[in-house]
């Protein structure tokens, strides 16, 4: 079962200059729609091909929507050894600045 961090804490972490490691696993139209600054997008249609990408070694948080796909996105990066953390509520909890494009 992966950690879970609420969208406050990532949000106050960002501002005290943490690098964060925040992977977004909607799906394109939904990123250019609005996203987190410092997230990077990797859909969740392509993170089984894609997966090797992120680094092993460093805490990921995953963000979605709603925090369901970020969950699944979690279940099958832990079981290939990464170390994750779900963003309960997602984007739509999520109060923070947006960026868009």
């Amino acid at each position: 079962m992966a950690q879970l961090i609420t969208p406050e804490e990532v949000e106050s972490r960002l501002k005290n200059s943490e690098k964060l490691h925040l992977i977004d696993v909607r799906e394109i139209d939904e990123w250019e729609s609005g996203h987190i600054k410092e997230a990077v997008s990797l859909p969740l249609s392509e993170l089984a091909e894609r997966y090797e990408e992120l680094d092993k070694n460093a805490p990921l948080i995953m963000v979605c929507r709603s925090g369901n796909r970020s969950g699944k996105a979690c279940d099958f990066l832990e079981a290939q050894g990464y170390n994750v953390t779900n963003m309960t509520g997602g984007m739509l909890a999520w109060q923070g600045e947006v960026a868009l494009g």
